[in-house]
């Protein structure tokens, strides 16, 4: 349930009157959903865990490698159908552009990562449709948070999507940043981890 906001009311907004409308003296996070600013329940402590180790292990994976990108929390992001009126923040997004203080959105993501809610599922897979639409993007990451396993949608050679993302219990590849991860390790600081052997 979406908390009433202490900002100024608006109808309707357009990506540029979002980005410059004042700071939430509450420290939430917003999204633009079609023109209308949507408040962002802070994240349970399952959630958060699974993001802060996600962001761990995909950033360590992009220094090893050696790869010009970078693993952004919580980024704002435009979706290219609908793009003046729309701003989603997925948990996670990886980009190779450089980093600029100036910028308020990441700007070509490769990989964008939702983590899965019962309380969000139907915003989540609104946001997942949408991230479909941007031209940068190769892969789409959704992960469970009350039990291990992921979705897994990855575009398709001639920019085509699947009908249907690929479900994911163990080895996952992301072609996008040329890695493979044991998908267990994202839940490792949570009551899911595997017991020590």
């Amino acid at each position: 349930m979406t908390a009433q906001p202490k900002l100024p009311l608006v109808s309707r907004m357009s990506v540029t009157e979002f980005l410059s409308w004042p700071t939430d003296p509450d420290g939430r996070t917003w999204q633009l959903i079609d023109g209308e600013p949507v408040a962002m329940a802070p994240a349970s402590d399952m959630h958060g865990s699974i993001q802060a180790e996600m962001a761990r292990l995909l950033g360590n994976h992009l220094l090893a490698a050696g790869l010009p990108c970078r693993v952004v929390i919580a980024p704002g992001v435009t979706p290219r159908v609908r793009a003046e009126s729309n701003v989603r923040v997925p948990d996670l997004a990886v980009t190779c552009t450089p980093a600029s203080r100036r910028e308020r959105l990441v700007t070509k993501p490769v990989l964008a990562v939702e983590i899965l809610s019962p309380s969000n599922e139907g915003e989540t897979w609104s946001s997942v449709w949408a991230y479909t639409t941007i031209p940068s993007v190769q892969q789409i990451l959704i992960v469970e948070s009350l039990e291990i396993g992921a979705q897994l949608l990855t575009r398709q050679a001639d920019g085509a999507w699947p009908a249907d993302p690929e479900a994911v219990t163990g080895l996952l590849r992301l072609t996008s940043i040329s890695g493979e991860f044991d998908l267990p390790d994202f839940y490792a600081t949570t009551e899911l981890a595997r017991p020590a052997p």
